[in-house]
């Protein structure tokens, strides 16, 4: 119910701001824009679909040996201790904590393309699980809040954009989105523990956020002694060598079960396909009612009227210019890259705002997005308390990210 709250709202904003646009200031374009937005919107949903359809059947098939194989119930026994803590109603050794961790690893090595795959199976086996078939279930949910709290350990996209836009440094902004994705998820994992009354308090959770802390050290002091060019080979190198591990390791157990892995590969590869097609109107839907609250100025019109309100208070107003792309973030992935370009574009790879919407880009995930295509995958229409974890996640992210550039960079 509250994602069609949210949708209907898109429009009615919109169109109110878009009234008073015409009607006060003469703005004859802005009707003509947001049509036109409805156009691409649609346009642009099929095209994402098309690229997915790719990619999920390539992932499920792997998914689906690797699962015949025997190496998802293998990830599913090691897991248990921690994932019968975090999603209780999960069943120990259910292949879903499998499908669950592998895409959360593959979200935290910035592989997008592998992760949303991954997602969608492990909503698959989760939803085989709830009784309600159009209620999302709490470990769905906990779920899709560790995704939209957007945890990467790698951000690779983001340090590429800042070499090319001639950025002195391009890996200045790595520590700072490392650590405001650490806050977002962990601030996602403690209130959706609450609305779920899941006690963190245990010993298996304390280690692993501790294990977790750890990990994170480890790497920032790894790559604190490597020079920009090092860094960007050494992190997509090892992001894409485990991808490729995982891959053969998944073929081998298939074949050490003595399974046909050319059949069992094209089995999974066909529930892709279908997958594909099964979240075209998910993604129609949203894409189309954030191109029209994009086209009406909404949201430049909220950016201005923060400016205007921080600037009243006596405030120091440096972090507006790079609001719009953490706005947009959880609504439009590439959306927000392409606002967080511009913004380095117009004020310059090295400033605060170019820094800090890079920081903004990494710190969260899209969230909308990742709420219609996975709960739109299993048929889902009550969200439940999905869509508020999701959005405090991201809260927290953007409020940890300007604290933190200031600290950095101001």
């Amino acid at each position: 119910m509250v994602l069609n709250y949210i949708w209907i709202a898109f429009f009615i904003i919109a169109f109110v701001v878009a009234l008073v646009k015409l009607i006060i200031y003469g703005d004859v374009t802005v009707f003509p824009a947001m049509m036109q937005s409805t156009f691409d919107s649609s346009e642009n949903a099929f095209k994402i679909a098309l690229g997915l359809t790719g990619m999920l059947s390539l992932w499920l098939g792997i998914m689906k040996v690797g699962e015949k194989g025997g190496v998802v119930n293998v990830l599913s026994r090691i897991l248990s201790p921690l994932f019968t803590k975090l999603f209780p109603d999960i069943p120990k050794g259910h292949p879903a904590t499998g499908s669950i961790f592998m895409n959360i690893a593959a979200n935290m090595l910035g592989l997008d393309n592998a992760a949303t795959p991954l997602g969608l199976k492990a909503m698959e086996q989760l939803q085989e699980l709830n009784p309600k078939k159009d209620t999302a279930t709490n470990p769905m949910i906990m779920f899709l809040v560790l995704n939209t709290s957007g945890l990467t350990i790698i951000p690779i996209s983001i340090m590429m954009y800042r070499s090319q836009m001639g950025a002195t440094q391009p890996t200045d902004v790595f520590l700072p989105i490392l650590l405001s994705t650490f806050f977002a998820t962990i601030t996602g994992i403690i209130v959706t523990a609450m609305y779920q009354k899941i006690n963190l308090f245990n010993r298996v959770i304390i280690l692993t956020l501790g294990g977790m802390v750890a990990v994170v050290s480890l790497i920032i002091w790894g790559f604190s002694q490597m020079d920009g060019k090092t860094m960007n080979t050494v992190s997509s190198s090892v992001a894409n060598i485990l991808l490729m591990t995982i891959i053969i390791l998944f073929l081998l157990a298939g074949m050490r079960k003595k399974i046909n892995v050319y059949d069992t590969f094209i089995e999974g590869a066909k529930d892709g396909f279908h997958t594909a097609v099964r979240i075209i109107p998910y993604l129609v839907a949203f894409l189309v009612g954030i191109g029209i609250f994009r086209a009406s100025g909404a949201m430049d019109s909220f950016v201005h009227g923060i400016g205007w309100i921080i600037k009243s208070l006596g405030g120091d107003d440096s972090f507006v210019g790079a609001l719009p792309t953490a706005l947009m973030k959880p609504l439009s992935g590439s959306g927000s890259r392409g606002l967080m370009v511009d913004a380095m574009k117009t004020y310059g790879a090295d400033s605060f705002v170019g820094r800090l919407s890079c920081i903004f880009q990494g710190a969260t995930d899209t969230t909308f997005y990742i709420l219609a295509v996975y709960f739109g995958s299993v048929n889902i229409r009550y969200t439940r308390h999905a869509v508020a974890c999701g959005l405090l996640a991201d809260l927290a992210g953007i409020i940890a990210s300007i604290a933190i550039a200031y600290v950095f960079f101001g």
